[in-house]
């Protein structure tokens, strides 16, 4: 690439990340002033609380404004990215979870919008997965097929980063560093448009996270997590898609389902081993308890900034292991990555066990 097209984009981030940043910076404290002055606060008398006082839910408008103003601003055209469904979705979205964060939406009908949401981004805008890229040794799948997997993923990643916003800076770090390595890998594979939607979103969440990590003034609520899930599923669908063999081309980041997997293993994770438990023990799936990753840890006696370093680390950690290993192929390396993550479960039951015990032996490891 001409040394004057590397200037160009790199100016072009550094005033995106600028402004998504600022925007939400700026924002803030008038959001603050309003919930204050109009008792817009969390509800603290919930068993999931983490907080012994008020604190306003309405962080997801900041990021919501700073993504949407910024996208618009610098008028992102790329014909791998939908701009105006991604956005048409995102307001819906945004709609549905500030009124969720204002008086509350029956679950059934969030999982409405965002099956509508999903389906006007996988049919109408053409973000989907075409094929398994080999795991289990198939490729190509039909549309039908290709559709249902595709809007069954974003609902997932919508509702995974929903449920890690448990604590303090959780989700926000999270969001940074899902968006951040697909940012750098986006503009490793050349697609800047692709990379300037995932930096417009981390930038958004971080200057959020001025005001999100411990002792949190603002939460970002539904209205935030939600967006922040489904334009973190937007992008790992399209990196996945740009990354797929053909019969003339060689992809610029080979094991692409892996690399996305470690990119989201801290959501993905907690989501699954929570639903997991909740029907082995004849719960709904979708019944509140305190039995997220980051709860236990938690209970360890850690701090919401500890806890979130620690699941921070550990998502870093999958990333880069996978990028170095990613020759060994996408089964393999998803495996590996969801064997770590249950080690690292069982490791904080081993823990539990003996700090609830006050004993340290090795049936701790076991029952």
């Amino acid at each position: 690439m001409p040394q004057y097209l590397n200037t160009y984009y790199f100016i072009y981030y550094l005033l995106m990340i600028t402004f998504s940043v600022l925007i939400t910076l700026l924002s803030i404290p008038s959001i603050l002033h309003v919930a204050r002055t109009r008792h817009l606060y969390d509800d603290v008398g919930h068993f999931r609380k983490q907080h012994d006082h008020g604190i306003p839910r309405l962080g997801g408008v900041a990021i919501f404004v700073s993504f949407t103003i910024t996208l618009l601003l610098f008028s992102i055209i790329d014909k791998n990215i939908p701009i105006s469904y991604l956005l048409t979705a995102s307001i819906i979205l945004f709609i549905m979870g500030l009124k969720d964060d204002l008086s509350g939406v029956n679950p059934s009908t969030k999982f409405l919008i965002q099956f509508i949401v999903a389906t006007i981004l996988v049919i109408l805008g053409d973000i989907r997965f075409t094929s398994m890229y080999g795991v289990f040794g198939v490729y190509a799948i039909p549309y039908i097929t290709s559709a249902i997997l595709s809007i069954l993923f974003i609902i997932l990643i919508i509702n995974a980063f929903n449920l890690i916003d448990g604590i303090d800076g959780l989700a926000g770090t999270t969001c940074i560093i899902v968006n951040g390595a697909f940012t750098i890998l986006f503009t490793h594979m050349k697609h800047y448009e692709m990379a300037a939607v995932s930096l417009t979103i981390a930038g958004a969440v971080l200057g959020f996270l001025r005001y999100n990590l411990t002792p949190a003034k603002i939460f970002m609520g539904d209205a935030g997590s939600l967006l922040i899930g489904l334009i973190s599923a937007i992008m790992a669908i399209r990196f996945i898609e740009l990354n797929k063999f053909t019969g003339t081309t060689t992809p610029a980041v080979i094991s692409a389902p892996a690399v996305a997997f470690a990119i989201l293993i801290v959501p993905i994770f907690d989501t699954l081993r929570v639903f997991t438990l909740r029907v082995l023990y004849r719960k709904s799936p979708f019944s509140a308890d305190r039995n997220h990753i980051h709860h236990r840890i938690l209970r360890l006696g850690y701090t919401h900034l500890q806890t979130t370093f620690i699941l921070g680390g550990i998502n870093i950690l999958l990333i880069v292991i996978v990028l170095v290993f990613a020759p060994l192929g996408n089964l393999t390396l998803m495996i590996l990555i969801l064997a770590s993550s249950m080690l690292f479960n069982w490791a904080i039951t081993f823990f539990l066990r003996t700090k609830e015990r006050e004993k340290l032996s090795v049936r701790n490891l076991f029952v």
